[in-house]
């Protein structure tokens, strides 16, 4: 069977065991597995943190990779663990929405509900299905083990829609996703919204968030003045809010979900 990679995304940190017992059951199953950490900061219980990095991630690795996303705020309750394919890659995720922004990008989705049990750790924790449940589905999907093994197809699973900006006359309403780790301030404004955002010439504008406002764009950071606000096209693919070496939440009193107004003069 073909060796592919598993990535982990998860909110479980750096300064537990969480992350590195899943490690180590994926390794266990298969000793020669590739594992790659996308990230184990995520936002603790935020479903669509993890999302958004997931989404922003995956389709950078090769085909056939497996992606186990353990953002899972309701461990233990009756929401579903589930497996899913698309033309490219695996996903292994709690049933909560974490997947959402990956199924509205792909075209060809298949979703099942893992309920072959002899696959998991046992006993089963009622607190840690990423080490009982997810890891070791992980692990025996890395070995190149066929889906249809782990369980039914399902089609009522779990997704949300992400907020959508507003427009209400020469304004738009949007929101901030995220504060990353440099203290830009993602919104939700893209180009399917707001395309003249993002095209060669930008008619004049001005952005509120918190207590700051702007109506500069600049095509990096470096061409920022120093702790001043402005806008630019983040590489998410959303307009984002910065400061040349400073953090825009902190200069605008802004976090994530503060409203976003974006006005065209």
């Amino acid at each position: 069977m073909a060796q592919r990679i598993v990535t982990l995304t998860t909110d479980f940190g750096i300064h537990d065991h969480f992350a590195g017992a899943m490690r180590g059951v994926i390794l266990n199953i298969n000793p020669e597995a590739r594992i790659v950490d996308i990230c184990n900061s995520v936002n603790s219980f935020d479903v669509l943190d993890g999302a958004l990095t997931i989404a922003q991630s995956y389709s950078y690795f090769p085909s056939e990779t497996v992606h186990l996303v353990v953002v899972d705020p309701g461990v233990g309750s009756a929401r579903r663990p589930i497996l899913v394919t698309t033309s490219r890659h695996f996903f292994v995720a709690p049933d909560n929405g974490v997947l959402s922004l990956v199924y509205a990008r792909e075209e060809r989705v298949s979703v099942r509900h893992i309920t072959s049990e002899h696959f998991f750790l046992q006993p089963v924790s009622n607190t840690f299905h990423g080490r009982d449940i997810f890891a070791p589905v992980a692990g025996w999907m890395s070995k190149g083990m066929d889906s249809a093994k782990f369980g039914d197809e399902i089609e009522d699973y779990a997704r949300f829609a992400m907020p959508s900006p507003k427009v209400e006359g020469n304004s738009v309403k949007g929101v901030v996703l995220k504060v990353d780790k440099f203290g830009n301030l993602i919104t939700n404004i893209d180009a399917n919204s707001v395309p003249q955002m993002f095209g060669d010439t930008i008619p004049a504008f001005q952005i509120n968030v918190g207590t700051g406002e702007t109506s500069e764009m600049r095509t990096s950071y470096a061409n920022g003045e120093n702790g001043h606000l402005f806008a630019i096209h983040g590489s998410m693919g959303y307009l984002e809010i910065a400061a040349n070496r400073g953090s825009a939440a902190q200069i605008a009193q802004a976090r994530r979900g503060s409203e976003v107004t974006l006005t065209f003069k």
